[in-house]
């Protein structure tokens, strides 16, 4: 008899699919972890989880009280399931640059939610610096995505959960292959890359873990050289950065590839029409990257990349509009 769960056992356990048509062609498969089938949309689920977890452990949340997080949204709604589920309030600090869908999304997920300008780390209405500041005058639980070390334990994985690291490992393994040729992924706060990579890394030595970064962002230069690149513009929503995160790890990386908004959104498109994956800009960055990879001859065995949120909370935004505008153009009329 199958036995009820509750939403957050519904977090993990993502299909691995083979992308078969946007990487024809290619000497190595590639393969994408759905994790925005996750009960809230995204990969950042887990790093709710993870952290929800590990504060209730440690004592230092209590039913009743408030988290705070400074978010570009999907780690808001993530942090918003449990919020509900467990009894408390939460409150989401979002840079104006992000969609509106997903404020929306947040409100109706009952949180509170505060707009800041945007603006660089080093002042004072950068969205992290004002969570940070409203946590310490409230007295809430700032839940610190950037660097509470309990966002890679979502992709490690503790004695609670298995991480999406091991899950990639052992499906992988379940589908007859010996080894990884690498792994690709964006960084927002380098959960999901370091986690991943290190537990990849475990279990296939050889395999290659590469940052996949848009163009605009510091980060990529930085893996690359040691030294940040240059900040510039770029749209892609919740990756990329001018500064380092400290859950961002130097050590299992490999190497970065840069790519551009416009790379990014007609990979978003294609995926849609390709593959049946719906997703959002940052699963673009991530699967031109990939194919980038697999195309490498010093790669042997398949690439592993992720579907992080879906596209249903870009509709709002201008690259979204232009795509929703040209599509229904293309709708012929009855006459």
């Amino acid at each position: 008899m199958v036995q009820p769960m509750d939403v957050i056992e519904a977090i993990g356990n993502t299909p691995l699919v083979e992308l078969k048509r946007v990487s024809a062609g290619l000497p190595n498969k590639v393969y994408i972890k759905c994790e925005h089938l996750n009960p809230g949309g995204s990969i950042k689920d887990r790093t709710a989880r993870a952290i929800v977890f590990d504060a209730e452990a440690r004592g230092q949340l209590k039913p009743g009280m408030t988290l705070v997080e400074g978010t570009a949204g999907n780690t808001g709604v993530g942090l918003a399931l449990l919020a509900g589920q467990r009894g408390y309030r939460l409150v989401c600090v979002l840079p104006e640059r992000m969609a509106v869908d997903k404020r929306v999304a947040l409100r109706q997920l009952g949180s509170d939610v505060v707009i800041t300008k945007n603006g660089p780390l080093t002042a004072p209405h950068n969205f992290r610096n004002v969570a940070a500041r409203l946590a310490e005058e409230n007295g809430w639980f700032l839940t610190n995505q950037f660097h509470n070390p309990a966002n890679i334990d979502a992709h490690l994985g503790t004695d609670r959960f298995v991480g999406t690291g091991q899950e990639i490992v052992a499906q992988i393994k379940a589908l007859g292959h010996a080894t990884i040729g690498a792994f690709v992924m964006s960084s927002g706060t380098g959960g999901t890359i370091t986690g991943c990579g290190t537990r990849i890394k475990e279990a296939h030595a050889g395999a290659k873990v590469v940052l996949a970064d848009p163009h605009g962002s510091s980060i990529a230069d930085w893996v690359n050289t040691g030294t940040l690149g240059p900040d510039g513009p770029y749209t892609v929503e919740g990756i990329g950065s001018g500064t380092v995160p400290s859950n961002l790890h130097r050590e299992p990386l490999d190497w970065a590839e840069t790519v551009t908004d416009a790379e990014a959104y007609a990979m978003v498109e294609r995926l849609a029409k390709e593959e049946g994956i719906t997703s959002g800009g940052s699963t673009g960055v991530n699967v031109v990257a990939a194919l980038r990879v697999a195309a490498r001859a010093d790669i042997h065995g398949p690439v592993v990349t992720v579907a992080c949120d879906q596209w249903d909370r870009y509709k709002s935004t201008a690259w979204m509009k232009a795509w929703m505008e040209r599509e229904a153009a293309s709708i012929t009329l009855p006459t």
